[in-house]
């Protein structure tokens, strides 16, 4: 039994090392629930700042350029860094 036990310990430990997260927010096409939803310190004002900024401007070209959008800083985009990607959709053929 404490083997087990041991054993179902170990593997819990394990599972968040394989990889097993959220995947990256594309915040060139997230939807505002979807940056508040799985973004630290982005509120439904703030998502809705990054999408009128994408309106207007174009999709992000770095992760860095989400500190150019209204109230949201370098320390916003460095706790997020590990959490978005702003990869480009595929162009349909």
């Amino acid at each position: 039994m404490k083997l087990l036990r041991n054993l179902l310990f170990t593997c819990l430990c394990v599972l968040p090392a394989l990889g097993i997260a959220a995947p990256l927010v594309n915040i060139n096409t997230a939807d505002s629930e979807v940056l508040v939803d799985e973004l630290v310190g982005i509120g439904p004002q703030k998502a809705m700042e990054i999408i009128r900024y994408r309106q207007q401007n174009g999709p992000f070209t770095q992760i860095e350029d989400m500190a150019l959008v209204k109230g949201i800083g370098v320390k916003t985009v460095e706790l997020n860094r590990n959490r978005m990607t702003v990869e480009q959709a595929e162009s349909a053929q």
